[in-house]
This record gives C-alpha cells, sequence and structure tokens, in this order.
C-alpha cells in the first residue's frame, strides 16, 4: 500500500510540473542554421525581430530543421548527402538524440513533426534503388517503420493543416554518395508533389507538363487553408526561362507563374526557398544567385513586388509580410538585424 501511495504521489508530481515550452528558449518565431565566421556550426532561434533567442550547435553544417509543435526541442538535419539529424533541447542547447541515417540512406535535410510531436517523418534517399523513401523515428531517436514517397530524390516534406496528410517535394533527381552532389539522371527527371497519408498511403500525386520534367521541385511551404506553395530548380539549359514558383492545393492541378525576362535571368534558374502569405495571397521566393527575392499574387499570378538582398535564401511569413535571411548574416523584415554569422539556406516557422 505505500509503495502504491509513493507511486500516485510521484504522478501526481509529475502532472503539477509542467512541460518545458518555446518561452524557456526566448520565444523564438523562427529556426535557422548557420554557421560562424571561425567556421563553427549551429541551429539558431529568431525572433520576429530577427533577433537570436537560443543557439545550439551542431556535428557539422545544417540545412533546415524540424519544430516540435509544443516542447522547445528542435531537430536540426545535415545538408545532403548527410547521415546526421539531431534532437536539441532549444532552452539548455544540449543535443539529447540523434537519428542515424540507416545503411544504404542518407537524409535530405528536411523533416516534419506529427501534430502531436510523437513522430518525426524524415524524407531520405534509398541510392541503391534511386527510391524516395520516408522514414517515421520516435522523439528518442528509434527508427519505428518506413514508407515509400512514390518519387526519386524527396526533398522537403510538410504535414497539412489537417494532422493527417503529408505533402512531399519528390524533386525527381537521382543521387548516389559515391559521385558526390552529381545528378545521375537528368534526361529522365519526373519530379512531382506527392500527398501521402501517415501509414504512407499515396492519396494525390501531381507532375508538371512534361515539358518541364527537368524543373526539380524542391521546397514548400503550406498555408493554413490547404494552399501549397513550392519552388523549383531547372537542371535543363540555363539560357530558358522555365517558371521557378508554383501553387497548388490537394486534388487540384498545379498553377505556375512565370518571372519578367529580366528577373529570371538573374536566378539562373534556382529558387532557393518559398514562403506563403495566405491571408494576402502572397508567395515569395528567394534567389541567392541573383540576390532577389519575387513576391507574387497567387491569385492573379501578378508580380506585387522585389526585394533585392545580396546572397538571400531563408524566408518565412512573419506578420503582414516576410522575413528574410542571408549568408552575409543579414535579417530583414519589419524590423532589421545583422548578425556576426552566416545563415544557411532556410527560415523554418515555429
Amino acid at each position: 500500500m505505500a509503495n502504491r501511495r509513493h507511486f500516485l504521489a510521484g504522478l501526481l508530481a509529475a502532472s503539477a510540473c509542467p512541460r518545458p515550452t518555446w518561452a524557456e528558449a526566448g520565444s523564438p518565431a523562427f529556426l535557422s542554421a548557420a554557421m560562424t565566421r571561425d567556421g563553427r556550426y549551429q541551429l539558431c532561434g529568431l525572433s520576429a525581430a530577427g533577433q537570436i533567442t537560443f543557439a545550439c550547435a551542431l556535428p557539422d553544417r545544417g540545412h533546415a530543421a524540424a519544430a516540435h509543435p509544443e516542447q522547445p526541442l528542435a531537430v536540426g538535419f545535415a545538408r545532403r548527402p548527410g547521415r546526421f539529424a539531431v534532437v536539441l533541447d532549444c532552452a539548455t542547447g544540449h543535443e539529447i538524440a540523434r537519428f542515424d541515417a540507416p545503411e544504404g540512406r542518407h537524409f535530405y535535410g528536411h523533416g516534419a513533426f506529427s501534430s502531436d510531436g510523437r513522430r518525426l517523418y524524415t524524407a531520405e534517399n534509398d541510392y541503391a534503388a534511386a527510391r524516395g523513401v520516408i522514414g517515421v523515428w520516435s522523439l528518442e531517436g528509434k527508427r519505428l517503420g518506413e514508407f515509400d514517397s512514390n518519387g526519386t530524390g524527396p526533398h522537403d516534406i510538410r504535414l497539412m493543416p489537417d494532422g493527417e496528410t503529408l505533402v512531399v517535394a519528390n524533386g525527381g533527381i537521382e543521387t548516389h554518395p559515391e559521385s558526390g552532389r552529381t545528378k545521375l539522371n537528368i534526361p529522365l527527371m519526373d519530379p512531382s508533389l506527392a500527398f501521402l497519408s501517415l501509414e504512407g498511403d499515396l492519396l494525390d500525386q501531381q507532375r508538371l507538363d512534361r515539358k518541364l520534367h527537368k524543373n526539380s521541385i524542391r521546397h514548400l511551404a503550406v498555408g493554413p487553408d490547404g494552399t501549397v506553395a513550392f519552388a523549383m530548380q531547372w537542371q535543363g539549359d540555363i539560357t530558358e526561362d522555365p517558371p521557378l514558383i508554383g501553387v497548388t492545393r490537394r486534388g487540384e492541378a498545379p498553377r505556375l507563374f512565370t518571372a519578367p525576362p529580366d528577373h529570371a535571368a538573374r536566378m539562373q534558374g534556382y529558387a532557393g526557398s518559398v514562403a506563403l502569405l495566405a491571408g494576402a495571397q502572397e508567395v515569395a521566393i528567394t534567389s541567392p544567385r541573383g540576390g532577389l527575392v519575387q513576391v507574387v499574387d497567387f491569385g492573379t499570378g501578378a508580380l506585387k513586388r522585389t526585394i533585392d538582398m545580396v546572397d538571400v535564401c531563408g524566408v518565412a511569413a512573419s506578420g503582414a509580410g516576410f522575413l528574410l535571411t542571408s549568408g552575409t548574416g543579414e535579417v530583414r523584415g519589419a524590423a532589421h538585424a545583422r548578425h556576426d554569422l552566416h545563415w544557411d539556406n532556410h527560415l523554418v516557422p515555429i
């Protein structure tokens, strides 16, 4: 009886202690990987005003991250073709778990939590079979299973607002670690957007027109109404001006938007990241090669405005506009900041 009383008392004590929240990590609004001036790698939290709220060490260069929906935990992913993903306690700065890609696999730099935060879904390459895989993990780093991404080269992955569906950007590019970052199948590329259940059932798949099969679908942004924006990277002749931005919804056909010729020339066929401001019907894409941000009205297809910013890549919706980060350490939006580090590719909303 005494043991039972002690056990119940322990449960009550545990339930009385609230779980830590993102407030303990400084209430960041975004996550971004970065490199310090002396060559160390970090995952940082950023406020809406562009101030750093925390910085956690990464073992190597990071690409993107996934934020736990409730606790101050984030998973930092290695840049493709990396094999590490680390779970970080952003309140303490400690690494609390590490996911190592299974034999014959590597990560693509992106992942997404389930709505309850109990599972993490990772985009992976089964490189011997040239097959895209979505890995399923526990927060402690245990492999729970996997399923087919229904394409080659799944890069970005997002949870849809229903909490029951994943959207995956199958870039269509075959790579192998023995070949570094060489693209092995350009003539046969088949990019697509796949909408999957959390158990791996294919619910919808959207492909581009065949003449655009060299347009690798890379990065995603999802609005609260289920609108999906995607950014692409052209693998064909650089003198061509293909559309690099699109929006869609599950069950609909993608709509693509082409940049004016002078902007297209600056982008050099490469969109770095994408963000969606659903209430204003705006989608933004960045071009680090051209130092250019374009904001498009996805209702009309009109180019609303452009922003010049050296080495800009990270972008996320923030308030009534967009927050931007660059490799020069600049953060620009409603407020402006500059930090003594190099921001990496992506700005991930929490």
